[in-house]
């Protein structure tokens, strides 16, 4: 069965994040990688996953607020790592180091971004949502840099 595997399907997706870049206007097909890209498609769907999984959890079961932000973060980011290991970045390292220094990641983002640079902006005076979106910017950033250069890097 051709095409079945999910090293077929990372080469797919892979395929069809290269054509869509080359169509990018503005000469953002030079510098937007198709790592990036399916970076964000990968992260915005995982970030949907994290939304409905709070409401579940929160609205659905009645966890409390702490509780439920955290087990959907801690799913969403679980699925985001296994999305971006076989589509996009399509590593074939070991599993294991490559988690942890995931797992590693996670908390430098959760602390230095969603609760540091989040903070610290509220505190200054931006209004919270925009500090989030701020600092979820950041975080995608930070997390895309680790993911390409640290996590999934290739050795070659």
């Amino acid at each position: 069965m051709t095409g079945n595997t999910l090293a077929d399907k990372g080469q797919r997706f892979h395929a069809l994040m290269e054509a869509v870049v080359r169509w990018l206007p503005f000469g953002l097909a030079e510098v937007v990688a198709p790592s990036f890209l399916g970076f964000a498609l990968i992260n915005g769907f995982t970030f949907a996953v994290d939304l409905l999984l709070l409401t579940a959890f929160r609205s659905g079961l009645g966890l409390p607020v702490p509780l439920a932000f955290t087990v959907a973060y801690v799913l969403a980011f679980g699925l985001s790592f296994v999305l971006n290991r076989a589509l996009n970045f399509r590593s074939h390292a070991p599993v294991g180091p490559q988690a942890g220094l995931y797992a590693v990641a996670i908390v430098i983002n959760y602390l230095a971004f969603i609760l540091g640079l989040g903070s610290a902006l509220t505190a200054i005076g931006v209004q919270y949502l925009v500090s989030r979106v701020v600092a979820g910017a950041c975080e995608a950033a930070f997390m895309y840099s680790v993911m390409r250069w640290i996590i999934f890097r290739d050795p070659r």
